[in-house]
């Protein structure tokens, strides 16, 4: 049998800065905490794709959304998971669920495109090798 695909997680603390008037989170925070979780994965697994940012590589938010089933409070604990959903020539679909102990409270997806930074514009190139390898182990379509 297979084992279960990773995935990658960051903790969370909500705070107040992060909730509205009523007192729950504001749903913005979940795609904010989307991109911290995207980050930190490159900085940890990915170094090399990150200094290329620095140099003509970019990576740019397509698309991105989330679906709410629970509300969010000041100084809940939470996980966000992220999972690889595709790669497809320039593009990686990320997975990520929001986990309040074992509550699913949200999920959502983020696709970037990788593109190269030229005098005439962005261009869509190839995701970059060290990318690609570091996201193999999150691919929740491996057998």
């Amino acid at each position: 049998m297979a084992a279960a695909p990773l995935a990658f997680e960051i903790d969370h603390l909500v705070t107040f800065e992060e909730t509205n008037l009523v007192g729950n989170v504001y749903y913005v925070n979940h795609l904010r905490w989307q991109g911290e979780c995207r980050e930190r994965f490159l900085h940890e697994r990915a170094p090399g794709v990150i200094a290329a940012l620095a140099d003509d590589l970019a990576l740019v938010t397509i698309r991105c959304s989330c679906e709410y089933f629970g509300e969010l409070f000041a100084f809940d604990r939470i996980t966000v998971r992220m999972t690889l959903g595709s790669v497809r020539q320039h593009r990686v679909l990320m997975r990520f669920h929001y986990l309040r102990g074992d509550e699913l409270v949200a999920r959502g997806e983020q696709e970037v495109g990788c593109m190269t930074r030229t005098p005439g514009g962005l261009r869509a190139t190839a995701v970059p090798a060290e990318l690609r390898a570091a996201l193999a182990d999150y691919d929740m379509a491996a057998p």
